[in-house]
């Protein structure tokens, strides 16, 4: 076999019918035996161990996971095995069970390649039904504009209309009992510090309007023109009085023998007064005994 040059060239293939010298021979790798380009494949040469390096997965009927069965292992043995430890029923829907377009009528089912999220309603579709009227597309939700308290305010009294108003339901907690009353509380504060504003602003208005009168400012007066003590003459307003004292009866250069004549001033009213005890007697029953401006 071989040359003189090259003693160990080429080998006999291992088959008994055919033991052909190769000069490239192929060795098997599963056997690991010698062969020639004719009986180089595993059933030319009928190898012994030709599933050695097989890989065999078989389908779990229960689970629907795939079992690798070993080669030099009794199947029964890793059958035993996978029910025993691997083995779960409850995956054999998720498996089996195929995706499918939820428009009615539509059968296809949903693959990687095939599925379009709307971006609406993000729920998946074939590609067919992708736009949104395709599928009725109810769209986007519409966020809460409102005050979810107040809303659930108004729709506990709706519901309940018969309710007393200081009787809390059967079913509500503290919780809600409390957020409730402090709601009522704070409304009742509301609407009263809105009926005092305008009230004040009605009277500031009504002072406004009369104007520095002798009982326009609070109401207290009869509404009666001012008279002089001295002439009997009458005027409107306590400031008139006061200029025609001034300049017609206390002016003792022109006028000699008359006596000067001294009015005192309400501070409340700005009613005037030729007597003190009457000024006092009138603070004490119309403004409640002060006389502070």
């Amino acid at each position: 076999m071989g040359t003189p040059e090259f003693p160990n060239l080429g080998k006999h293939c291992m088959v008994e019918d055919c033991r052909q010298i190769d000069f490239l021979p192929f060795t098997c790798d599963r056997c690991s035996q010698v062969f020639c380009l004719e009986h180089r494949s595993y059933v030319k040469h009928q190898c012994t161990k030709a599933d050695k390096n097989d890989v065999t997965v078989v389908i779990c009927p229960l689970c629907a996971k795939g079992v690798r069965l070993i080669p030099d292992q009794d199947p029964n043995i890793t059958w035993e095995s996978h029910v025993n430890t691997d083995c779960d029923p409850s995956n054999y829907e998720k498996v089996t069970k195929k995706r499918k377009c939820p428009v009615p009528g539509c059968r296809e089912v949903l693959t990687f390649s095939n599925t379009i999220k709307c971006r609406d309603c993000t729920v998946d579709h074939c590609l067919k039904h992708r736009f949104g009227l395709d599928h009725k597309c109810p769209g986007p939700k519409k966020p809460e504009t409102t005050f979810s308290f107040m809303g659930g305010l108004s729709r506990s009294r709706k519901d309940s209309p018969s309710q007393r108003p200081g009787q809390v339901p059967a079913g509500s907690s503290r919780w809600s009992a409390s957020l409730l009353s402090a709601a009522s509380s704070f409304r009742a504060s509301t609407e009263a510090g809105i009926a005092k504003l305008g009230s004040e602003f009605n009277r500031a208005f009504q002072i406004a309007k009369e104007g520095a009168g002798p009982s326009s400012s609070n109401g207290s007066g009869t509404g009666e023109a001012e008279v002089c003590p001295q002439c009997s003459a009458k005027f409107a307003s306590v400031t008139a009085l006061v200029d025609h004292v001034q300049k017609v009866h206390e002016n003792t250069n022109n006028r000699g023998g008359v006596r000067k004549v001294t009015i005192d001033v309400c501070p409340k009213c700005s009613r005037g007064f030729r007597d003190p005890v009457s000024l006092v007697e009138h603070v004490e029953r119309d403004h409640g005994g002060t006389s502070r401006a």
